[in-house]
Formats: structure tokens, C-alpha cells, sequence
């Protein structure tokens, strides 16, 4: 049922295929943050400012996250569309700007900002959806978002391990409420919670969202070049981090990457795999942030002395990659290639050694073990042309 003040609002799904101009330049914020994740963890190389730095991407994802799913439903010719777009803009960018500082002086901000954003989001589609069945959708998460403002809230009057501990609740709940299609008491579950969108339009926001990763590690490499100059070994570096880039790029692409959509179209429960095919690329993505950090390091200092927490970015970064791209293969086909998991053991067993050695080996051996999976790929292809199995036909409703 519709009226007429929104008719015309909402996508037909046969027209949701690609990301229209208006998605891509909201895109554009999250290059800067990335930049600032990458910063924030730059400037806190411990195992608890990793903590934090993923509570930030978490937080920072679920906004471009339920942004492509609205704008995948929405019309973005309409103006009104467009104005609740780029004030989402405008509110990133601010949210953004205060990740470096979110657990110390601008906490404050991040948390406000963030909850502007949802908070308001939703309320605006509770008013422009009126008449539509996802009017219901958008008004529970308001309420959901508004409650888990009192952890955002209280968190960001705490400080240390209080403020961690509050801002990590708040993330856990409001992607637990999503993932029950915001639940609450007295009222019925919604059957039709979710925000569905074609699954080409799905794989193409998160091949975005990915090319948007490596957009980041691609800007470190080259801030830290410009930095330091062209000596040898920076140059050597540069070298090296570029073509783990690239490599990363290489593996990603193959098969899965470019079978997202027929395995959620194929699926039982497309919504389901859409969502789960999200959190895989979210593993990526803070395996690219952590890559970046990892990159500027190695081209910083490429024949320093070891340090472990130099070590970890680079390696660590890798094998969160090969972990996020290791799901997003069994969402797509069931099934996990050799080469994934031979890839993540060489990498554990390439740690100790590496803590003695220093950054540029350690990016040489992260590498390495990159293209030795890009060969497997490529060996496989030639014994193999077509996948084993067809994508998606694996996950029924209730696994």
C-alpha cells in the first residue's frame, strides 16, 4: 500500500543492478575513514587500541551499511533521497574527523554523531515512508538505535577500559538487533525486517566498499613514500608493499569475488547471505586497514630494528584478509581452498622467525605467501575452468 506522496519513492527490484552516482560519492567519505581508522591504530599499536580501532570500524561499517541498503531501496532522482544522503555525508565525515581522538577528547563527538546519524536516518524514513511496509522497519530501529544511545552516551563520559567495555555493548546490540529484525517486546516479529535489495546491487556496494580498502592501503603506500623520500631501500619497500597490494587485489577478485551476486540470488534466504557476505568484507576491510598501518611502517623504517607490534600489522593484516576472503568463499560455494588455509598456517608459522627480522623481510615473507596463493589460483584455473559447485544453492533459511 502506498500514497501518493510516495509514489515513485521506491526502487523496483529489477531496476537495482548497480550503485547510482549519488552512493558512489557517498563512498568518497569513507576513504577518509579508513584513513583515520588506519591513524588511529597507527598511534595505538596495542593490542587494546586494535580493540578500539575495531569497536570504530564496527560502528563506522554499520553506517555505510544500512546507507547502501536504504539507498538501494530508495529512488536516488528524488530529492529527497539526495538530502538524506548528503547529510549522512556530512554527519561521516564529522564522525570521521573524531576517530583519532574518539577514546580520549572527542569521544564526546563520535558518539553524538554517530547517533545522529542512525537515529536521524530512521526517523526520516519513518516520515518519508509513510503508507509503506518499511516504514515499520525504520521505526524500530530508531527505537533501537535510541537505546543503545545510553552505552554510546555513558561510554563517552567514561574513559579507558569503561568507555571500551560500553561502546563495544552497543555495537553487539544494535547488529544482534538486526540480525532478529529488531525485536521488540509485546510487538510481533516482522517478516519482512529486513531491507532487501537485488543481489547484484549487493556484490557491486560491497566490491565497492572493498576497492575503497584498498583505495586506503594504496594512499598510505604513497603518503609514506612522498614522506620519506626516494632512498633505496624506501624505494625497495615500495616495491614490495605495492605488489602485496596488488596481490590482495588478485585473490579477492578470483571466482567468489565475482559470484557474490548469483550466490545471493541462488540463495533460500538471500537477505541472510547478504548480510553474512557484508560481515566477510568487513573482516577484509580491517584486514586492509591493518595492512595500511602495516605499509607505512615497512616503508617508514624498511631495515629497522624488529618490533613485534611492526610484525603483527604486517603479517597480521594479511591473514585477516585471507580469513574475511576464506568465508566469503564458503558463503559463495560451501567449500574452502587449500591454498586459504596453507596460506594462514605459513603465516603463524612465519611469526616467530619474523619478530627478529626486520619490517621489509617481514613484507617480503607477507608477500610471498600471497603469491604463492595467486599461483594455486591460477593452477587451478587451468585444471578446473568452472567452479565445482554452483554459488549460493548451500544455504537454506534455517543453517
Amino acid at each position: 500500500m502506498t500514497t501518493s506522496g510516495t509514489s515513485g519513492l521506491l526502487r523496483k527490484l529489477e531496476d537495482i543492478a548497480r550503485a547510482s552516482l549519488l552512493e558512489l560519492f557517498f563512498d568518497v567519505v569513507f576513504v577518509f575513514a579508513l584513513r583515520a581508522l588506519a591513524q588511529q591504530l597507527l598511534n595505538n599499536l596495542t593490542w587494546s587500541g586494535a580493540f578500539q580501532t575495531l569497536v570504530l570500524l564496527l560502528a563506522i561499517g554499520w553506517v555505510w551499511s544500512l546507507t547502501a541498503r536504504v539507498t538501494g531501496l530508495l529512488n536516488p532522482r528524488r530529492l529527497s533521497v539526495q538530502l538524506l544522503v548528503i547529510a549522512t555525508m556530512v554527519g561521516a565525515l564529522v564522525l570521521s574527523a573524531a576517530v583519532p581522538e574518539a577514546f580520549g577528547k572527542t569521544g564526546l563527538i563520535f558518539a553524538v554523531t554517530y547517533l545522529a546519524i542512525q537515529i536521524g536516518r530512521s526517523l526520516f524514513l519513518v516520515v518519508l515512508l509513510r503508507g509503506q511496509e518499511l516504514q515499520l522497519v525504520a521505526g524500530r530501529a530508531a527505537i533501537w538505535h535510541a537505546a543503545t544511545g545510553v552505552p554510546w552516551l555513558i561510554g563517552a563520559f567514561a574513559s579507558g577500559a569503561v568507555r571500551t567495555a560500553l561502546w563495544t555493548l552497543a555495537v553487539v546490540l544494535i547488529y544482534a538487533a538486526r540480525r532478529f529484525s529488531y525485536p521488540l517486546p509485546g510487538l510481533r516479529p516482522l517478516a519482512g525486517a529486513q531491507l532487501p535489495a537485488g543481489g547484484e546491487y549487493m556484490a557491486d556496494r560491497n566490491r565497492a566498499l572493498f576497492v575503497i580498502g584498498l583505495g586506503e592501503v594504496i594512499l598510505a603506500i604513497g603518503s609514506s613514500l612522498t614522506g620519506r623520500g626516494f632512498a633505496a631501500d624506501q624505494t625497495l619497500a615500495f616495491v614490495v608493499t605495492f605488489a602485496g597490494t596488488a596481490l590482495v587485489w588478485r585473490i579477492y577478485l578470483f571466482r567468489a569475488g565475482e559470484d557474490i551476486a548469483p550466490a545471493i540470488k541462488a540463495s533460500a534466504d538471500p537477505d541472510r547471505l547478504g548480510t553474512l557476505v557484508s560481515y566477510a568484507h568487513l573482516v577484509m576491510i580491517a584486514g586492509l586497514v591493518v595492512t595500511s598501518v602495516g605499509a607505512q611502517l615497512v616503508i617508514d623504517d624498511p631495515l629497522g630494528r624488529p618490533r613485534a607490534a611492526t610484525t603483527v600489522s604486517i603479517l597480521g593484516g594479511t591473514a585477516l584478509f585471507l580469513a574475511g576472503r576464506a568465508v566469503l568463499q564458503y558463503l559463495v560455494y560451501d567449500q574452502i581452498s587449500r591454498s586459504r588455509v596453507i596460506g594462514l598456517l605459513a603465516l603463524a608459522c612465519l611469526l616467530p622467525p619474523m619478530l627478529l627480522l626486520p619490517p621489509l623481510v617481514n613484507a617480503l615473507a607477507g608477500a610471498t605467501v600471497l603469491a604463492a596463493i595467486a599461483i594455486a589460483d591460477a593452477i587451478r584455473v587451468r585444471r578446473h575452468p568452472a567452479p565445482i559447485s554452483p554459488p549460493g544453492p548451500h544455504l537454506p533459511s534455517n543453517t
